[in-house]
């Protein structure tokens, strides 16, 4: 029950981080594309499968196809996503430079993260609601003991809170991320 529910929570943790790492900061990061899908020979491929995207700078990213033929289309997808980036090519790489971000941006993308964080808390209540159910199922069918139920109870909570305590954890550390200039 114990391992099942904190592996749970792990996979919480792990999609807030993933979730965290795709809102742009002021600085460059390759996860930043991660979730742009080319256009490419007639099927929708993610770029990460077409190119290799780096982060030589601070505020650039460098995109390399694999082949040549398809920089056209990565450019377009770029610019079509709603990340506010425009490439530029050299002939064999894409740069893309990433803009200073304004205040306003900056308070919008912290009140998105705050989002994410609380989902990322639901989700592993979610988790802990779960197992306290199970618990009291095997309870109930006396499968477990009263005590030994509550036992396991209480363990859940303490791995809750723990887990939640990472959340905000990586919330603090990407607000202020986002906040400082």
């Amino acid at each position: 029950m114990g391992r099942e529910t904190e592996a749970r929570m792990k996979k919480a943790i792990e999609a807030t981080l993933h979730e965290f790492n795709a809102v742009r900061t002021g600085r460059a990061s390759p996860a930043l594309l991660e979730g742009i899908v080319v256009e490419y020979y007639g099927a929708k491929t993610p770029l990460n499968q077409l190119a290799t995207i780096t982060a030589p700078e601070a505020r650039m990213l460098v995109v390399q196809p694999w082949d040549k033929g398809a920089m056209k289309d990565i450019q377009k997808a770029i610019t079509a996503s709603n990340l506010g980036l425009n490439p530029s090519t050299d002939g064999t790489n894409l740069r893309i430079t990433i803009p200073e971000l304004t205040e306003e941006r900056r308070k919008d993308l912290a009140k998105v993260v705050r989002q994410t964080a609380e989902d990322g808390r639901v989700s592993i209540r979610q988790v802990r609601r779960d197992a306290i159910d199970e618990l009291r199922k095997q309870e109930k069918a006396s499968d477990i003991s009263e005590d030994e139920s509550r036992r396991e109870q209480t363990a859940v909570q303490k791995i809750t809170d723990q887990y939640i305590e990472q959340v905000d954890e990586l919330l603090a550390a990407k607000e202020e991320e986002l906040l400082t200039i």
